[in-house]
């Protein structure tokens, strides 16, 4: 098998790597510089062991032919696509800037006039995509980027689907999405459509305006079942400068049933440029359909927790049996791309009697001999709320375990401040599973560490109980690396 692709290496005899910039469950992204048009591009590379997987190699080509189609403002231009010596890529415009979720995270909820611009823009690119016969189907923040000129741009269409397609590489009853922006009919393993898109566009604006996500939990499967099961919150309760009609507009665009969302993308973007209208003070057209009825007639307020037992009571059986479905499918979706979504600010409320969650941010490793490791820059993507972009380490041969275990190897995460952290849950994607480590803390990002918690084996979700030390710098310390001869860890959580 061919070595993984790194910075220098060139492809195709053209692109030469700069900078990995990503990493995912399928690919990997990097900056690179294009020496026959001498300009920056981003190009993706799938990982050499999928590449000899004749399912995933379609649907790496299948995102080349989708997007290559799409001309529009708002969605990331493909410029060319290849396979060098079994290495299979493409190559995209190069956005120099941010994505929405990095956004997010810097600045917390947006002023209600931005967060309609933004999710006008992207409302505007998808609805360009449904014309052309194309749903995304992993509409998140981390999907939207932001150029430093102002641009607004949906990128990786890695999942995207023909609206009209019946028989392809991914079916009805395989869930694949990110779990916070997960449509109901996506989390239930039925079909999709264009109105899966406006569900999920509905959860971003929804983030946009309140600093989070509407529904977060421990793992897919319990964020999953809330996008199944429950009423969305409250925008306004979290945003009383939201207007009555853009609260109805996103709670249209959330409803559990398609049918009843928008009847497509482009009615979704003119509904947003209404609201964008009453924003700025300018005349804008009177609600449509049953949007205006919400407006006229609201429900009447009941309780949040009597209403939430009331519509379980009226919950069919059918409901129970769909959560099943949702339970046996999550393992699917968080091998394929992953996306258990944990980012929701250090304010943010992680409720129940675990305490409040506490975000981390990856900010490096921590080795405290010898050379850092070689992918010490992707430290950042445990963090990013994508099971599918993972902190990963270099593989390290017999000779390197008897030299940097007994010292070990960290991941180092910044509370933002001095907290008393009471758990921290890490997950990992199945190929870097099975490494030992335990918890330590520091007030410095450089250390040393004090260990917090006692070792234990990491596979898949394990939940490390801390002893109650404070400070602001936490590390996950690997003193046992998987049988692979590396680690990767896609996601950490925290609760104080």
């Amino acid at each position: 098998m061919a070595r993984p692709p790194q910075s220098g290496d060139l492809i195709a005899d053209r692109y030469e790597l700069e900078e990995l910039v990503g990493t995912g469950g399928m690919s990997s992204v990097f900056r690179a510089r294009d020496r026959q048009l001498e300009r920056r591009v981003a190009i993706k590379i799938l990982h050499q062991h999928y590449a000899e997987d004749p399912e995933y190699l379609e649907r790496f080509r299948r995102e080349a032919r989708a997007v290559a189609r799409l001309s529009h403002p708002n969605i990331v231009t493909v410029i060319d696509r290849g396979d060098d010596d079994g290495r299979q890529f493409i190559v995209f415009e190069h956005v120099e800037g941010e994505n929405l979720k990095e956004l997010v995270l810097r600045a917390g909820r947006l002023p209600v006039r931005r967060a309609l611009e933004l999710a006008l823009a992207v409302a505007d690119g998808l609805a360009f995509a449904h014309e052309h016969g194309l749903v995304h189907r992993d509409v998140k923040p981390q999907n939207v980027l932001l150029s430093s000129e102002g641009d607004v741009k949906v990128t990786d269409f890695g999942i995207a689907r023909s609206l009209h397609v019946e028989q392809g590489v991914t079916q009805t009853g395989t869930v694949l999405g990110t779990a916070e922006y997960l449509a109901p009919e996506q989390a239930s393993g039925r079909s999709v459509s264009a109105a899966t898109d406006v569900y999920s566009l509905g959860v971003v604006l929804w983030e946009l305006l309140a600093g989070d996500a509407p529904f977060v939990g421990e793992n897919f499967v319990a964020v999953a079942l809330q996008h199944v099961n429950e009423p969305p919150p409250s925008v306004r309760e979290r945003r009383p400068d939201v207007s009555s009609r853009l609260e109805a507009a996103v709670d249209r665009a959330l409803a559990k049933d398609p049918a009843r969302r928008f009847p497509s993308m482009a009615a979704f973007a003119k509904e947003l440029r209404a609201c964008l209208a009453e924003v700025e003070g300018d005349p804008a057209p009177p609600p449509e359909d049953d949007l205006a009825m919400t407006l006229v007639t609201p429900p009447a307020h009941v309780p949040p927790r009597s209403r939430s037992r009331s519509r379980r009571r009226r919950r069919p059986f059918g409901w129970v049996l769909l959560a099943l479905v949702v339970a046996g499918a999550a393992f699917a979706a968080v091998f394929l791309v992953g996306g258990v979504g944990h980012d929701h600010g250090g304010s943010g409320g992680g409720g129940g009697p675990s305490g409040a969650t506490v975000q981390l941010h990856g900010v490096g490793d921590y080795v405290p001999s010898g050379s850092p490791d070689t992918h010490a820059d992707t430290a950042s993507a445990a963090t990013d709320g994508d099971l599918g972009t993972p902190w990963i380490t270099q593989i390290y041969g017999s000779t390197d375990f008897g030299g940097l275990l007994p010292q070990g190897l960290g991941l180092v995460l910044d509370a933002g401040r001095s907290e008393k952290l009471t758990q921290v849950t890490v997950t990992t994607p199945a190929s870097g599973s099975g490494f030992t480590a335990h918890i330590g803390v520091a007030d410095s990002q450089s250390g040393p560490f004090t260990t917090d918690s006692s070792s234990q084996t990491v596979s898949g979700t394990a939940t490390f109980s801390l002893d109650g030390k404070s400070g602001q710098y936490y590390v996950v310390w690997i003193t046992q690396l998987a049988s692979t001869g590396h680690a990767e860890i896609g996601e950490v959580t925290a609760k104080s």
